[in-house]
């Protein structure tokens, strides 16, 4: 039985939550209970600033760590803008935010701001809280923290069923949160999200604890909590889904026109990019290169519901792709930082490949070890780096500098170096 297992079978780390107040926390034969309601009720949906200041007092005068979750409208909505938030603490009970209604929550955030939050994939949620105002100084993430805990399954449910003994309901994880009213059932499952998560947190720390990793988790939080917004991404049209099957330079550059012109409307429109045009459609132009309208909508994607309006627009990006002078014209891949893909590695440098093999297997075994994922252990991308440009003396002293230089944290490098010196050597 591993750790995570002896865990999730220990009743003593189960909590009531807003449960039955059974001896054990688990319904009868030791099913798990379903949470069908939360403790307090619904609460009503915070959408005014009377309400707003109301909750900023309570949430300030309240205790302990603060539950906080945000949900999106992604496949609806343009951008990853929050739609609702959720919030509980001791003291305060459960709040249901809008953002919509009440677009400025840094008062809210100004009040939580020192004291822990507690959230379930932080870097999910941390940029549409950004943008609304609320920026933790300290965190606890459930799910990195069940990551590093080595439990096989670290989705809330999962997590909350295996180590709190509770099923949360699921259904509403990807409704369109932008609807107003939301419905009753989406409030519930909202308020439930952030329920038993501050329980569920207190059990991981005492199982970290335990495993010896706490002091490791406190360290990937702090790094979660200080990083800086990520930059834009450079030329995201190339991310559009299909684009390896577009390998000249000219149906690059319908991909990019097409792209640019979805992103405009969608952005203009308020709706998911792939709402307007498929990633397919795009894809589906840029290896065709219609010649007129007529041959475009004879394409998959750009079908007898498309207007003619519609099929102009996306003609007319096409025909600005195929007038652009070479020059002009995008090139094959983008300008990468740091090493070539492994799999050119055997034909450029046999040398740098053989260490990549080794330090791999050196990398699996240590996970295997500690009963983590390997890339919780060290990323994949700072195995290649330090295999490809490895230091000119490999010993431990290099080897951490070279680590920490490429953004390892001190446990990882305390961890990963030993075994990366005697498979780099």
């Amino acid at each position: 039985m591993t750790d995570a297992q002896e865990t999730a079978a220990d009743s003593s780390l189960r909590t009531t939550g807003g449960g039955p107040p059974d001896d054990d926390g688990l319904a009868p034969e030791g099913l798990p209970i379903p949470l069908l309601e939360p403790r307090d009720g619904i609460p009503p949906v915070i959408a005014d600033e009377e309400a707003l200041a109301a909750t900023v007092a309570a949430f300030a005068a309240g205790t302990g760590p603060v539950a906080v979750d945000a949900e999106r409208a992604s496949g609806y909505r343009y951008g990853q803008r929050a739609y609702l938030v959720q919030l509980r603490r001791e003291g305060a009970g459960t709040a249901l935010v809008d953002p919509v209604a009440c677009p400025d929550l840094s008062g809210l955030g100004e009040a939580i701001g020192d004291t822990e939050w507690v959230l379930h994939a932080a870097t999910q949620d941390l940029p549409c809280l950004r943008e609304i105002g609320m920026v933790p100084a300290r965190l606890f993430d459930t799910e990195l923290a069940g990551r590093l805990a080595g439990f096989p399954r670290v989705g809330l449910g999962a997590m909350v069923e295996s180590v709190l003994g509770y099923v949360l309901e699921k259904g509403h994880s990807a409704v369109d949160w932008s609807t107003r009213p939301l419905p009753e059932p989406w409030l519930r499952y909202a308020a439930l999200d952030v329920e038993l998560l501050v329980d569920l947190r207190d059990a991981l720390e005492k199982e970290l604890d335990r495993q010896g990793k706490l002091e490791w988790a406190r360290e990937e939080f702090d790094a979660i909590a200080s990083a800086p917004p990520a930059p834009p991404r450079k030329d995201p049209w190339r991310r559009t889904s299909g684009m390896h099957k577009v390998r000249r330079r000219r149906q690059m550059a319908v991909v990019r026109e097409l792209w640019t012109a979805r992103d405009r409307i969608a952005q203009r429109r308020d709706v998911s990019p792939g709402k307007v045009l498929s990633d397919g459609a795009i894809v589906e132009a840029a290896l065709s290169l219609p010649p007129n309208v007529h041959a475009l909508a004879g394409l998959t994607g750009f079908g007898h519901r498309m207007g003619r309006r519609q099929l102009d627009q996306w003609q007319a990006a096409v025909d600005r792709a195929k007038a652009l002078p070479d020059a002009e014209l995008p090139q094959p891949g983008q300008t990468v930082s740091g090493p070539p893909p492994p799999r050119s590695w055997a034909d450029r440098d046999p040398a740098a490949a053989a260490r990549l093999s080794a330090a791999r297997a050196a990398v699996s075994a240590l996970a295997e070890q500690l009963n983590m994922p390997q890339e919780n252990l060290i990323t994949p991308d700072t195995v290649r780096r330090v295999c490809w440009e490895p230091p000119a003396q490999v010993d431990g002293d290099s080897m951490a500098a070279a680590l920490a230089g490429h953004g390892a944290r001190q446990w990882q490098i305390t961890q990963v170096t030993p075994a990366l010196v005697e498979a780099l050597s």
